[in-house]
């Protein structure tokens, strides 16, 4: 008989990528859910862990939203009659009111929307965008700083 998995274990099995310079880079203010437009080798390839989101952004254009830089690695096995381009730009799946809300986040006040991470759920490849203010140097200093202090702040505590 098969041993349940705990959740930390479930939730690394689901994560495919993970853009951690995103937390470092921008204040992330909201977050949405959206599925992605795949063709088949790509599904094929994220199942295998092949992907990145280090240079990714997401970008709107007439109403849709687009995922752009995304590098989705091809398997050798890859079907050889299909044009495979691993940082091809792929569609992004959203709900009309979010779309309307996101675009006039990023139009109006100056947001930006950067890919978070890219997960498995309920079979389907979803992508955890952001909406995003840009940190200067400063914010990023501030915000090392205080990483830091709570490291050593844990290291005190559990030395007693």
């Amino acid at each position: 008989m098969a041993k349940p998995q705990s959740s930390k274990q479930e939730a690394a099995a689901r994560l495919i990528a993970e853009n951690r310079r995103a937390r470092f880079d921008y204040f992330i203010e909201d977050r949405y859910e959206a599925g992605l437009a795949l063709q088949g080798w790509e599904v094929k390839a994220m199942r295998a862990g092949k992907a990145q989101l280090t240079e990714a952004y997401v970008y709107l254009r007439s109403g849709e939203a687009f995922l752009f830089g995304a590098h989705i690695t091809p398997l050798p096995q890859a079907s050889s009659h299909v044009p495979v381009d691993p940082t091809r730009t792929r569609k992004l799946l959203l709900h009309r009111n979010e779309l309307q809300r996101l675009i006039g986040s990023v139009e109006r006040r100056g947001y930006t929307l950067v890919p978070l991470e890219l997960y498995w759920k309920h079979g389907r490849a979803k992508l955890q965008l952001g909406l995003a203010k840009g940190k200067k140097q400063h914010d990023k200093r501030a915000t090392e700083k205080e990483r830091d202090w709570e490291r050593d702040k844990a290291r005190l505590l559990r030395g007693r």
